[in-house]
Parts: C-alpha cells; sequence; structure tokens
C-alpha cells in the first residue's frame, strides 16, 4: 500500500511501482523525481528514509524558490529604473523643477474653470467650456496639475465681469514657442529686475505696458543668452 509523505512543494510517494505509477497517473505535479530502492522490504524503513529525502527535497525547494523570487524582483525593479545613473547636471535642473512648480503651486493664485465660471457668472451647465475657450484662443493660460487646469485670478479683469485682461493675451503671444504654462506661471510669479524688483502678476492689470515689455526683454535676453 502506499504512502504520501508532504512537505511545502513536495510530495513524496511510497509504495510498489505499481502503486506509486497509480497515484502518479492522478498527480498534477509539473516535475517528477523517482527514487527506487531494490533491497528495502521494510515499510518502517523505507518511510523513514523517505522522510528524510522529502525534508532535504522541501528545503532546496524553498531556497530556490526564494532565489528566483530574488531574481524575478531585481528584473522588475530594473526594468523600472533609469539605464544609466542621472548625471549631477540633470539632478540638479529636476531639483530646481521642482522647487518651481512648488512655489507656482502654494502662491495661491489658481482657479478651477467652475472658479472662474462661477467669477465671471457664465453657465453652470458646462462651467469650463469658456475658460477652455479662452485658454485654446491665447486670451489667457493654465497650468495643468494632477489631471485639471488652473487658471491664474491675477490674469483676469475685475471690471469687465472677470474676463481676461487683454494685456495677457500680449504676453502670451510673445511667450508662445518660449515657455509653456508653468514657465509663464513662474515668470510672473518671480521678481523682476526689468520692473525693479516687482513681480510681473502684481503689476500686470495696472501697468500692463510694462509687463508686455518686460516679457520681450525676457525673450530677447534668451535669445541673446
Amino acid at each position: 500500500m502506499s504512502l504520501i509523505e508532504q512537505h511545502a512543494g513536495v510530495s513524496t510517494l511510497i509504495g510498489t511501482p505499481k502503486e506509486v505509477k497509480t497515484r502518479l497517473g492522478k498527480s498534477q505535479a509539473n516535475q517528477v523525481l523517482v527514487v527506487s530502492f531494490d533491497n528495502i522490504s521494510n515499510l518502517r524503513v523505507l518511510s523513514t528514509l523517505t522522510e528524510n529525502i522529502s525534508t532535504v527535497a522541501s528545503t532546496m525547494f524553498e531556497v530556490f524558490k526564494e532565489r528566483q523570487e530574488k531574481q524575478s524582483l531585481e528584473i522588475l525593479v530594473g526594468s523600472m529604473l533609469p539605464k544609466a545613473p542621472a548625471s549631477p547636471h540633470l539632478m540638479k535642473e529636476v531639483a530646481m523643477l521642482l522647487q518651481a512648480r512648488k512655489a507656482v503651486l502654494e502662491s495661491g493664485n489658481w482657479l478651477t474653470a467652475a472658479d472662474v465660471s462661477q467669477l465671471a457668472g457664465l453657465s453652470t451647465t458646462n462651467p469650463s467650456a469658456q475658460p477652455n475657450k479662452w485658454k485654446k484662443s491665447g486670451q489667457i493660460f493654465a497650468i495643468h496639475h494632477n489631471g485639471m487646469d488652473y487658471f491664474p485670478d491675477y490674469g483676469l479683469d475685475r471690471n469687465t465681469q472677470f474676463r481676461p485682461l487683454k494685456a495677457l493675451s500680449e504676453v502670451l503671444k510673445i511667450f508662445a514657442d518660449h515657455k509653456d504654462g508653468w514657465g509663464i506661471a513662474f515668470w510672473f510669479l518671480s521678481v523682476n529686475s526689468f520692473l525693479g524688483g516687482q513681480r510681473p502678476q502684481d503689476m500686470l492689470a495696472k501697468h500692463s505696458e510694462r509687463v508686455i515689455e518686460a516679457a520681450r526683454d525676457e525673450i530677447e535676453g534668451v535669445g541673446h543668452g
């Protein structure tokens, strides 16, 4: 009569060739290792010997499995890493970009399309429609963050029911093909030597011509730099 000894990932059958063959026919194992004994008839001795073999096999199986998992993990991690370490110059640029975007987000001057529509008294059925039209036609810009567009409140004219300031469209024309939304936002946020150390966003409404000139100076400086 065949007996079965089981350990993690390993099953051992004990019996005559015929008995083992019958049990193997029902096995779901992927691989089978057969060890035969010609001169052992004592079932207790055979069972003890098989138990020891099963223990060793199970231990080795766990070791190989752990190694395989570590190799798979290394392959997965390796595929997600850059092909080569980032250069110090690139890391410095990334840190500067993160710092700039953080400053923009924390400046507190950003409105959703729904906020803009509410301030401007626009339709609430599709509140993003008109702000997006303004953005598309170059009357205002937006930064895109976490799947949403945010519009600058300093770009809206309180004297015309929160429509985009006309001067802003002139600045956006100057920066076209030179700065994206984030770059424009950071320029407006930063103190500007051309404006005597003032921020463009603070002067856009009342001193629009000077801000437009500062934008031109910015692009000329980039071109000559």
